[in-house]
């Protein structure tokens, strides 16, 4: 698979941290067992990278929580 750059997949990876889904089992009443994952909350943010130099990327909300990154 080729993934240009720029183009708009949104993937569940956070930039900063690079945390990404938890993967386990959806667990029913009787016992059933179906596979699922967990994704981390992730936001598409506006970050100062230099001076006057904006960047959108993608980052988790224990990141912006943690004062990893701030938000412009």
């Amino acid at each position: 698979m080729i993934i240009y750059q720029g183009s708009s997949t949104m993937a569940a990876v956070c930039d900063i941290c690079g945390k990404g889904p938890g993967f386990g089992k959806s667990v029913s009443h009787s016992h059933r067992r179906t596979n699922r994952r967990w994704n981390p909350n992730i936001q598409s943010v506006r970050v100062e990278v230099a001076p006057g130099n904006r960047k959108r990327k993608n980052v988790c909300t224990s990141c912006l929580k943690a004062g990893k990154t701030a938000a412009v």
